[in-house]
């Protein structure tokens, strides 16, 4: 006994204790070895991030910046030139040699240049699709300046959808292809305006009758009643002939593009579909760009506009007409190709010869999935239309079909990223 305490108690704290010192002891001496290597080891610095909204115009752009917190303050930082000089002496005040860029505006007129522009010096630069900019009801007021706080807020949130910036090559080719869209759109108007003024004379001319010479030599056989209406006679038909050469020269620079394209191999393998050629292929190719950005055929046909709207509230369902968003140019191509499945599947000799065309490492896999493009379609156009669905609906339902083995063929023979 020691002082009224058993000595095999006393033995068995004080052994306690040791295990507890030693214990203590191994813990700072852990804690100090950490210390030290993280002192010999160099920390990684990140950059502060400072986000930039841009509100383009041809002659000013707005600016509004934020710090990369949450709660940081938006603020406007002011108008400056719309060039890119007075962009750049910005940029170098606001990105000083530690903080991160990341700037975004809102596609529109001003094209692409500054997304261009800000990737050669390798700032991060977002184009949002201003269709789907999230907007309150209530806001009713809009400025350049609102328009850049607005801007720069919701992209810091994340909150944006980025278009696709296209490749400076697939622009021009694009653009090509839309001129020539737009040579057709003048020539129908032409077509038009004649066919009303004769017929305020009293002539009447046939529609299914093709616009050749010859029929340009009828049309100027007609007489009238005045040398005016003459006058003006001969002005619409040489209308209608200029946008015709307008056409075929727009075609005959597309051939030439596609020859040192680098989506001539997507452009010919499109070709071996029924009801596609090549400025129909040419201009789904331009205007949709990398196909790898679209994970499923849906997305795709979404994109188009080729899927039917929904509003929808509790236990409440309504399915509306199409949404007809997205691109209106590939759209219409795809439903103009479209009307071809209608007709029993067939390999046509022309058909044939456009399959010859694709290279041969994706020939015999484009073979097949163009035969079931038509046995798919072509049962889909016969089924609905025995259950006695509205043409246009049948018409809209085999252009979204055919979206998916656009998808399938693109995807098959496009390298994944793709400019």
């Amino acid at each position: 006994m020691e002082g009224g305490v058993p000595a095999v108690r006393i033995r068995g704290l004080f052994r306690k204790e040791q295990s507890r010192m030693f214990e203590r002891h191994r813990r700072q001496a852990g804690t100090q070895a950490n210390q030290q290597d993280t002192a010999s080891t160099p920390k990684q610095m990140t950059k502060p991030i400072l986000y930039i909204g841009l509100d383009v115009h041809a002659d000013s752009i707005s600016i509004a910046t934020a710090e990369a917190d949450r709660d940081g303050e938006v603020r406007s930082y002011g108008k400056i030139a719309g060039d890119l000089r007075a962009l750049d002496s910005v940029l170098s005040k606001l990105g000083h040699p530690g903080r991160e860029l990341r700037i975004c505006y809102e596609a529109g007129p001003s094209g692409f240049v500054i997304a261009r522009h800000l990737a050669k010096k390798g700032i991060a630069c977002v184009v949002a699709a201003p269709s789907l900019i999230p907007k309150g009801k209530g806001d009713k007021i809009k400025t350049d300046r609102r328009d850049a706080l607005m801007l720069t807020r919701l992209h810091r949130s994340g909150e944006l959808t980025a278009v696709h910036v296209p490749d400076a090559v697939d622009e021009s080719v694009r653009d090509v292809c839309r001129a020539r869209t737009d040579a057709v759109d003048d020539k129908r108007r032409a077509v038009c305006r004649l066919k009303a003024f004769l017929l305020r004379h009293g002539h009447r001319i046939k529609d299914n009758a093709p616009w050749s010479e010859a029929r340009m030599r009828t049309l100027r056989g007609i007489v009238l009643a005045q040398q005016a209406m003459g006058i003006v006679l001969e002005e619409s038909i040489q209308a209608i002939e200029g946008a015709h050469q307008r056409i075929a020269r727009l075609e005959a620079e597309m051939e030439k593009l596609l020859e040192t394209w680098a989506q001539a191999p997507v452009v010919r393998a499109l070709m071996g579909l029924r009801g596609v050629r090549l400025v129909s292929a040419m201009i789904i190719v331009s205007e949709l760009g990398d196909i790898h950005r679209f994970a499923h055929p849906r997305q795709l046909m979404a994109y188009l506009g080729l899927v039917p709207g929904e509003s929808s509230s509790g236990g409440k369902r309504h399915v509306g007409g199409l949404t007809k968003t997205g691109n209106a140019h590939a759209r219409w191509l795809i439903n103009e190709s479209a009307q071809h499945y209608r007709l029993p599947p067939k390999v046509s000799a022309d058909l044939s010869k456009r399959q010859e065309g694709i290279a041969k490492e994706h020939r015999q896999e484009v073979r097949k999935i163009a035969w079931k493009c038509q046995l798919r379609l072509y049962d889909k156009g016969r089924q609905m239309a025995g259950r006695l669905k509205m043409r246009q609906k049948v018409q809209i339902a085999l252009a979204r079909e055919l979206v998916g083995f656009v998808w399938a063929v693109m995807k098959a023979v496009q390298p994944a990223g793709a400019p």
